[in-house]
């Protein structure tokens, strides 16, 4: 994909920093060149292999941002994560980190284990490595050891949105960082996808429906069971039951599902409006500061203009001998009169 060298790779993550936007850009840059996910958790692991405390905890920032945001798109990143990230925090275990640190490893794994990112087994497993060495646990301020304690849940923010620029073009981020409300806005293709899966949903199967209208009066009527002469006919008409069973069966199950999508497709509606409003909102506010901008500089360019009009044109000089205006001497001119 262009944009995307592995020297690049190298120099971002080496660039990156604990602020939000920087992790949010990086984030969505790798999501963006998601193709090469094997080089880039394979690159991410090595640096945080080199990296301090401070580095290290960034760039788990980083995974978490991107695994959350890409599951979206696909699954390559949450797969392709999972066993880097049991080396990663077998490396936090075996360092000495402040009670700051700790408590934020421990809002990462809550979070996961929360809206299940990864299942409880496997988020059980990175706690039991990264508190290996719990010992070896200290706070950041007071020598005696504390019992460390995981922060409760804090009260849902405001949804977080930021522009950032990847490969020259501005993309809209919604951050899925541990602090997040549920309810994310749908990517546009995913929403497209979604409806459109719906045109071939259960309920507007034409060729199903008509096979359920047709279905045969005795395979619903009890009382039609009277009419049977023999066991042949029974077992025959036993064979057209089981055979409408199955059909009804396996059409029942497919509306079942049909309204589950429905209603999922319904609240992705509902998150992506919000966003849209939302986006609304910010293009009408900068639509009025650039029109206010646009005033300003209408009134200086007019200004500059009427101020032009009363200056002198300095392209002609005046002819005192004859009262005329006369043009200004050239170069050639100066030099014989100085000769």
């Amino acid at each position: 994909m262009a944009g995307f060298t592995e020297t690049a790779l190298q120099k971002k993550l080496e660039d990156l920093n604990e602020s939000q936007q920087s992790i949010q850009t990086l984030s969505l840059w790798l999501i963006h060149h998601r193709k090469h996910f094997q080089l880039i958790v394979k690159t991410w692991f090595r640096e945080m292999s080199k990296g301090n405390e401070l580095q290290k905890l960034t760039l788990m920032y980083l995974a978490n941002d991107v695994i959350q945001n890409s599951k979206k798109k696909g699954p390559e990143y949450t797969k392709e994560f999972a066993p880097a990230l049991k080396k990663a925090f077998r490396l936090l275990g075996n360092m000495k980190c402040s009670e700051k640190t700790v408590s934020k490893l421990e809002r990462i794994l809550q979070i996961w284990e929360e809206r299940n990112v990864y299942d409880k087994k496997l988020v059980e497993e990175y706690k039991k490595i990264y508190h290996k060495k719990e010992n070896d646990i200290v706070e950041e301020t007071a020598p005696p050891a504390k019992k460390v304690k995981v922060q409760p849940k804090s009260p849902k923010p405001e949804r977080k949105i930021s522009e950032v620029e990847i490969d020259g073009k501005k993309e809209v981020h919604v951050r899925l960082s541990p602090v997040l409300q549920a309810g994310d806005p749908p990517e546009p293709e995913e929403l497209i996808r979604a409806l459109m899966d719906l045109e071939n949903s259960a309920s507007v199967d034409v060729a199903v429906r008509e096979k359920i209208s047709k279905l045969p009066p005795d395979v619903s009527e009890v009382k039609l069971l009277s009419k049977l002469e023999d066991k042949e006919a029974a077992l025959k008409l036993a064979e057209r039951v089981n055979s409408a069973v199955e059909l009804l069966t396996d059409y029942n199950n497919r509306l079942a599902h049909e309204m589950e999508e429905r209603r999922r497709v319904m609240q992705m509606l509902r998150d992506y409006t919000v966003l849209q409003k939302q986006l609304l909102q910010q293009a009408e506010t900068r639509l009025e500061e650039y029109k206010d901008k646009l005033i300003k500089v209408e009134q200086v360019r007019h200004e500059v203009l009427s101020h032009l009009s009363n200056l002198p044109d300095l392209r002609k000089l005046p002819d005192v001998t004859s009262g005329r205006l006369a043009p200004l001497p050239s170069a050639g001119d100066l030099f014989n009169v100085i000769s």
